[in-house]
């Protein structure tokens, strides 16, 4: 097995390269061909979705398949409306400017877009006091890519001004067999079928664990001197990391197994449940509840979350019916 020093991004760079999500790239390559044709900037356009399922990676193919440069940085950088001024008056034409977690942008930078995105134009105000004055500033026609993971959390005024809103869901075990084996091929790795389908079985549905799983089980064929990584050795190392069948990792068992054993399986307040798990709660909501709700070991109700009977079967517990399930 060849051994990369550095490397190589995995990531595809053209939208006929991308995997999954098929009615998202069909639309997303019609809005493309059209601002071409038109020689026009694509009207600006969000993603939403969990973390890792590439978001990034579709407003870079953007940039590509539009020929145009990308100037990239996220919400919480941008603390002050000059620090977004100075990016804007700085893009070329039809440029795209990606904004990651766009829902944490400060409200006060917040409203320097509106302007920018509707009539490609800032209002500065220079000065202080009875003598500052307003400055408007034109810009060249650009395009804005959000991105984010909690949408309602997208004022509605910013929202609205979106032309491509694009919701990306998890992915499918097929097509995450088929990025593991791209993603091999790209790094110089020998995988067969049944190994790729076990790495993608274990992803939780994301492509960015997928690449991750991928990097760490080479790393275990490296050490045991394997030259292709098949089913037995992607399962052995996917059982050493502690990452089950269903790509259940330590944090969500320990989840799982704290509102069961320490709150009878629920209902418990997501805050009294990070305590417990000493996590973070915005981890919790947007990393590991998610995943869990969509493999149906967790709900959602208006008191808190409960463990469903699936749950407890896959923890091995005995059931206890509390009447919310």
């Amino acid at each position: 097995m060849s051994n990369c020093t550095i490397d190589e991004d995995v990531r595809p760079r053209k939208l006929s390269e991308f995997i999954g999500q098929e009615e998202l790239r069909a639309n997303l390559s019609v809005f493309i061909e059209a601002a071409c044709t038109r020689e026009r900037a694509m009207d600006h356009t969000l993603f939403y979705g969990n973390p890792g399922l590439g978001k990034t990676t579709l407003a870079q193919i953007m940039a590509s398949e539009l020929g145009v440069n990308m100037v990239s940085t996220s919400g919480p950088v941008m603390e002050r409306s000059g620090d977004l001024a100075a990016i804007l008056t700085n893009l070329g034409r039809h440029d795209i400017l990606f904004v990651d977690e766009i829902h944490r942008m400060p409200a006060t930078v917040e409203e320097i877009l509106y302007p920018a995105m509707e009539d490609y134009k800032i209002d500065l105000i220079i000065g202080q006091g009875p003598g500052a004055r307003t400055v408007k500033i034109d810009l060249e026609p650009f395009t804005l890519v959000g991105a984010t993971t909690r949408l309602g959390l997208l004022t509605s005024p910013l929202r609205d001004r979106f032309g491509c809103v694009f919701r990306l869901d998890f992915y499918k075990p097929e097509e995450l067999t088929e990025i593991v084996k791209r993603a091999a091929k790209i790094l110089n790795l020998s995988i067969d079928e049944e190994g790729a389908r076990a790495i993608g079985l274990r992803s939780r549905g994301t492509p960015r664990i997928a690449g991750r799983l991928l990097r760490r089980v080479r790393d275990f064929a490296v050490v045991d001197n394997q030259c292709t990584i098949s089913r037995e050795l992607a399962e052995h190392a996917l059982d050493k990391l502690d990452v089950d069948h269903l790509g259940l990792d330590q944090m969500d068992k320990k989840i799982l197994s704290v509102l069961i054993d320490q709150f009878s399986g629920g209902p418990v307040g997501v805050k009294t449940l990070a305590v417990a798990c000493s996590e973070e709660v915005r981890t919790i909501e947007d990393i590991y509840e998610p995943f869990l709700i969509q493999c149906g070991f967790l709900k959602r109700t208006s008191r808190g979350r409960v463990a469903t009977p699936k749950a407890y079967q896959h923890m091995k517990k005995k059931f206890i019916d509390n009447g919310l399930i």
